[in-house]
């Protein structure tokens, strides 16, 4: 996959304002969108450029997202940026990513305050340079306050590493003794992600054609509704994310129920 947040640059795609009539006619909004940002590679063929331009340009379309989730009032916004399988990646461009990614860290805080939006870095950040844990420390602590949405990054990231750090969690409970094997339960294993504090996602987006989640927040994603794309992620703007987000708001979420069930619930 081609997943970056980090770094800095523009696609040559200009914004797309969305209109207040735009917004009113999705009668749904989600509470949180997850997005695996797939295509910054082959952006950058298609283009011409350098790999590392696509992760650059799809910065771009970052902004664009983030921006249009407090203008239409999604609560929480996950983006996959470096998954725990990337690090298998040419050792030039894992090294170009945590080059952007530590640029983006050192500039972007101001922006995020000036918006009001919270930073979360989920993922095994401990693989990371002791310089990058800092500056992902401080940006947390600086976006910590007075916020309308929370922005997370999954960098080094696997569903199943999250999964299985949460399992370890409850062993070592149980190990110390404070909690009995018998009462784990899907409510506590979901606690103990790295998400336990946030809403499940209620979408799923990925761009560039593909259609398979990649190992992304494998549980939280139980009941997401997934929206797949050909579209190129530097090249995804907010009327691509307005399409997505019509989509959701024309579909109905079931959880195991019938539709007369749901629609019954609707109407009492």
């Amino acid at each position: 996959m081609s997943q970056s947040a980090a770094g800095e640059g523009a696609s040559d795609t200009k914004p797309v304002v969305t209109t207040q009539g735009e917004r009113a006619s999705l009668d749904v909004i989600p509470r949180h969108v997850a997005i695996i940002m797939d295509g910054n590679n082959r952006w950058a063929k298609k283009n011409g450029k350098k790999g590392l331009s696509g992760h650059r340009a799809g910065v771009t379309a970052v902004r664009q997202v983030v921006e249009a989730c407090g203008e239409y009032g999604v609560e929480v916004l996950t983006l996959f940026a470096f998954s725990s399988e990337n690090w298998n990646r040419p050792r030039d461009e894992v090294r170009g990513l945590m080059e952007l990614f530590l640029h983006a860290l050192k500039r972007e805080v101001k922006r995020l305050r000036r918006h009001k939006i919270r930073l979360k870095v989920i993922g095994d950040i401990s693989q990371f340079s002791s310089t990058i844990q800092n500056y992902i420390r401080q940006a947390e602590i600086q976006t910590a306050d007075d916020y309308k949405v929370t922005l997370v990054v999954a960098a080094s990231y696997g569903g199943q590493w999250d999964i299985a750090q949460s399992a370890r969690k409850l062993a070592v409970q149980v190990q110390e003794g404070t909690l009995k094997p018998e009462d784990i339960s899907p409510a506590l294993i979901e606690q103990n992600l790295s998400t336990g504090e946030l809403p499940a996602p209620d979408l799923l987006i990925r761009t560039s054609g593909e259609h398979r989640i990649s190992n992304f927040m494998l549980w939280q994603c139980a009941y997401s509704e997934f929206y797949f794309t050909d579209v190129l992620w530097p090249d995804f703007t907010r009327d691509e994310f307005h399409k997505a987000l019509l989509s959701f708001s024309h579909r109905q979420r079931r959880f195991g129920k019938t539709s007369e069930q749901v629609e019954a619930e609707v109407t009492a």
